[in-house]
C-alpha cells in the first residue's frame, strides 16, 4: 500500500479534495512502524495523533478490574485513535497494542489543527469523518442491542472471517459482547 492508497481512502473518509490539497493533507502523514505487541497508545495518555493502518492489526482494549475488554480490532484500510481524546483532550480510555508488525500513516494533533488554516474546507471534510465515525459506533451499537449473539457472530465472520484464524478468539468474543465459552459454542455450531 502506497501513499495513493493513503488518497484513496483520505478521499472516502473525508470527501473530496482538490489534488493541491488532498496533497497537502497526505503529506502531513508521516510512516510509522510497530512491532507486534508494541502499544500505539496506552490508557490514561492523551491521543496525539490520528493513524492509518497500512498493515496489520491494532487491538483496541481498555482493563477494568484486570478484565480485558477489546472493543475493536482494527485492520487495514482504517483509521485508528482515541477520537474524543483526538478532538478534545484528556485521557484515553483505550489501549491500542499491535496484534502483529504494523505500518502505518500517522498525522500529529498539532499537525491535524493546521490542516484548518492550510485546507480552506477542512471545517467539512472533517465533520463528515467524524460522522462517519459515528455511523459506524451507532451500528455497533444497534447490533449488540437487536441482534442475538449467534447473529453477530455470524455477521462479523462474514465480514471479516481471516480475523479468526488470526487473532486469539477470546479478542473475537470480548468484542461481540460474549463470554470465550458461548463463543466457543456458538462457533462449534457454526462449524459442524
Amino acid at each position: 500500500m502506497t501513499i495513493h492508497c493513503l488518497e484513496h481512502y483520505i478521499k472516502e473518509y473525508f470527501g473530496v479534495l482538490k489534488q493541491n490539497e488532498l496533497k497537502t493533507v497526505c503529506d502531513k502523514f508521516k510512516a510509522q512502524r510497530l512491532a507486534k505487541g508494541e502499544f500505539l497508545m496506552r490508557q490514561g495518555q492523551p491521543a496525539h495523533q490520528l493513524s492509518f493502518i497500512k498493515s496489520g492489526m491494532i487491538r483496541i482494549y481498555t482493563q477494568d478490574d484486570g478484565k480485558e475488554i477489546t472493543q475493536w480490532i482494527s485492520t487495514p484500510g482504517y483509521f485508528v485513535t482515541e477520537i474524543s481524546s483526538f478532538m478534545f483532550g484528556g485521557s484515553s480510555r483505550w489501549n491500542m497494542q499491535a496484534l502483529s508488525d504494523v505500518e502505518l500513516f500517522s498525522i500529529s494533533k498539532t499537525d491535524y489543527q493546521k490542516l484548518l488554516k492550510e485546507v480552506p474546507q477542512w471545517h467539512e471534510l472533517e465533520k463528515l469523518f467524524i460522522v462517519k465515525c459515528f455511523a459506524i459506533l451507532e451500528n455497533r451499537i444497534y447490533n449488540h442491542l437487536s441482534k442475538s449473539a449467534e447473529e453477530r457472530y455470524q455477521d462479523f465472520f462474514k465480514q471479516n472471517p481471516s480475523l479468526f484464524n488470526q487473532v486469539p478468539l477470546q479478542y473475537i468474543a470480548s468484542m461481540l459482547g460474549m463470554t470465550p465459552e458461548t463463543f466457543s459454542r456458538i462457533r462449534n455450531r457454526q462449524l459442524s
